[in-house]
């Protein structure tokens, strides 16, 4: 791993010493989240890998175009979050399970006066979910369901008698991102993490509540027509974001932005 961006006295030494694989503690130092005031807020990040043709997937998954250091920092990146919010459809497409504890950010974690693993957040208008699955039934820490007020009653009340909690965060029967990001922030839940899929990240970016991204770039091309990493509809002005790191390893590029 060499760190390319932002230079410092060290990245000369780092870059002539060569590649080398970057401790736990390390990842975790690059991509902690900036300090927030005392009850104020949320910082929503988003963790998401695109191939150079701008491809967020292939045949439907991202994890052929990831590596072994993206999933290194994908678990980082969990290890530091209070909440994962995730689509319904990327829970159903990438068979999501719990968020588990790990033993190497448990110091971290109770320091930071965090659970032992991230809540999982799964953002749902229809609440067509399998709520026997393990996501559900075997978390390490309950699994919370955000919805809009006209949600179908009777899926409410199914989440609800299989001990799922269901939040509201709209009026109609969508998520309002900003009421989601809220949400979650009024139950301490202050340090946010998106991983899709594409649909929400775009929900995300168009109400403007994505403060930064975290972009794999793999060294990949696919061709297709793949989606891209965010999609829905174009906002009016394209939103400016500045870069904050730069990481490269085995060709993969591991960038952050952050929202200007």
């Amino acid at each position: 791993m060499r760190r390319l961006f932002p230079v410092t006295d060290m990245t000369a030494h780092a870059t002539e010493a060569g590649d080398r694989e970057w401790s736990l503690d390390e990842l975790a130092d690059a991509y902690a989240y900036p300090e927030l005031p005392e009850g104020e807020g949320a910082w929503l990040r988003a963790n998401m890998v695109s191939s150079l043709d701008g491809a967020g997937q292939h045949d439907g998954r991202s994890q052929p175009l990831s590596s072994e250091t993206d999933m290194r920092i994908f678990g980082t990146l969990r290890a530091l979050a209070d909440v994962v919010v995730v689509g319904a459809e990327t829970v159903r497409l990438e068979g999501y399970r719990p968020a588990r504890a790990r033993e190497a950010f448990a110091a971290r974690r109770a320091a930071a006066e965090q659970g032992p693993a991230p809540v999982i957040a799964v953002v749902s208008a229809s609440l067509k979910l399998d709520f026997s699955l393990p996501l559900f039934t075997e978390p390490l820490v309950p699994t919370l369901v955000l919805t809009g007020a006209a949600a179908p009653a009777e899926r409410v009340r199914a989440a609800r008698e299989a001990g799922v909690e269901v939040l509201v965060a709209g009026d109609g029967a969508g998520v309002d991102p900003v009421r989601a990001k809220a949400v979650l922030a009024e139950r301490g839940l202050r340090r946010q993490l998106t991983e899709g899929g594409p649909r929400l990240l775009g929900q995300f970016v168009a109400a403007e509540v994505l403060d930064e991204l975290c972009l794999a770039v793999s060294p990949t091309m696919t061709a297709g027509d793949a989606q891209r990493i965010a999609g829905g509809p174009a906002v009016a002005v394209p939103t400016r974001f500045a870069v904050a790191s730069l990481l490269e390893q085995d060709g993969f590029l591991f960038t952050r932005y952050r929202r200007i």
